[in-house]
This record gives C-alpha cells, sequence and structure tokens, in this order.
C-alpha cells in the first residue's frame, strides 16, 4: 500500500502480510531497491507475528538495495515471536559508497500484558551489510531450545523481552556517531551504539514492546532532524 503523503515528503510504502502471521513453513520475501536519486520509506501495516511450529521453520528474507544517492529506510514494526516458534530471518542491505540508509529490525518474546514466556523454540535473526559490493557487516543472534532458558541470564538478554537492531549507511558519518550517543542517553531503555567500518550499528533492548516503541520513536525522532527529514523520519503507520 501507498499511504498519501504531504507535499515534499518521500513517499512511504507499507508491506502487508494477507495471512495475519506466519506458521512453520512459511516462506517470506521481500526485496526493496531505491533507484538512483530516489528517497522512500518501507514499514509493516501491523507488528508482525512467527506462531507456534511443530518442527520446519519459518523463514523470512529481506533484501534491501540502495544505488547511487538514494535514501531507503526500512522501518517495519516489530516481530512477535510466541512460544515454540521457529524463525530464520536475513536480512541483506548492498549500499552504493554514496547512498544513504537507514534499517531496522526488532522482535519481542511474547505479550508482556498477556503473561506470555517464549521457552522454547529457535529464532535466527542474521544481518549482512555490503557497501560497493565490499562485506562490512554480518552478524546473527540465535538462540534455540538449548539456550532459551539461559536468555534471563544478566550476560544475555537479562530482563529485555524485546530488542531491535538498527544499521545505518551513509557518505557522512563524521560526528554522528557521537550525536546518536547522546540520542541512546536520553531514551528510558538499554541501548549502545558503534562504528563497524563506516558502518553505524545501534542496539537497543526494552523489558516490553510498548518500552521499545517509544525509544526507537525517540531515536528516530532525533534521527529525522539529523538526517534532514523524510524518508528518516518515524513511519505514519506507526501511529495508525
Amino acid at each position: 500500500m501507498f499511504p498519501r503523503t504531504q507535499a515534499g515528503e518521500a513517499p512511504e510504502a507499507v508491506v502487508v502480510n494477507t495471512a495475519g502471521g506466519i506458521a512453520g513453513g512459511d516462506r517470506l520475501q521481500c526485496a526493496v531497491t531505491a533507484l538512483q536519486s530516489a528517497s522512500i520509506a518501507v514499514t509493516s501495516q501491523t507488528p508482525e507475528r512467527v506462531y507456534r511450529a511443530l518442527e520446519e521453520s519459518s523463514e523470512v528474507r529481506t533484501t534491501l538495495e540502495a544505488r547511487d544517492a538514494a535514501r531507503l529506510a526500512w522501518l517495519p514494526q516489530e516481530t512477535i515471536v510466541f512460544d515454540r516458534a521457529r524463525l530464520r530471518r536475513r536480512t541483506e542491505v548492498e549500499v552504493a559508497a554514496d547512498a544513504e540508509v537507514l534499517a531496522l529490525e526488532w522482535f519481542v518474546l511474547g505479550r508482556a500484558a498477556r503473561g506470555e514466556e517464549v521457552l522454547d523454540g529457535l529464532i535466527s535473526d542474521s544481518w549482512e551489510v555490503k557497501v560497493d559490493g565490499r562485506l562490512l557487516w554480518a552478524d546473527t543472534f540465535r538462540a534455540t531450545r538449548e539456550t532459551f532458558p539461559q536468555l534471563r541470564r544478566r550476560a544475555l538478554l537479562g530482563e529485555y523481552r524485546a530488542a531491535a537492531t538498527l544499521i545505518h549507511s551513509g557518505p557522512r558519518l563524521d560526528g554522528r556517531l557521537d550525536r546518536i550517543r547522546d540520542l541512546i542517553a536520553s531514551l528510558h531503555c538499554a541501548g549502545g551504539a558503534t562504528s563497524v567500518g563506516g558502518l553505524i550499528v545501534v542496539r537497543l533492548a526494552a523489558a516490553a514492546a510498548s518500552e521499545l516503541r517509544r525509544a526507537l520513536r525517540g531515536l528516530l525522532d532525533g534521527l529525522g532532524r539529523e538526517l534532514g527529514g523524510a524518508p528518516f523520519r518515524v513511519p505514519k503507520m506507526w501511529s495508525s
């Protein structure tokens, strides 16, 4: 879907999963390409849901590409992982050196308001980011049947049930890492940011999805001002 935007605003595309969720054995693929000098934000209609699976995992693959001087924001709503769900998610980002990308993925372990706990299952959440074809960063969060009972340890997720990864690539990052760290310090959640080969990687975690959403809104509001607004702003669909 393509909601209406005001004059001068970048277009916003909304991805809709008409199945209402993801079950074991499902395969979802989404590819977004921002052509030369294009500017677009992409989000999702609602939080995604990954339901209990018997044996076969569900697979979600997202491919993002920003070509010369393009500006691309990938800002989906959260993914809710239910007990005994099996999710393999992979996000691949290809960026031209003079393009800008802001890409987010986040997950929540059950619904806190309903007292749900995730005690078993599989989560494999992988990233791969390339700039001009050169691999800059690869990362995987992995939790299995053996590790879920340990996630409450302080060295792992501790008290947090919601976690987000945000990456930012662009040609003018000098000084931006310090400003992002200042923004994170003003948020009411745990978080940190680092630079890897010129790529900025941000991690945030909170005890509930609502807390993490508020923190992400605050971070995106600040980044939007820093990056000149659209498409790097809180998507309208987050408030619908």
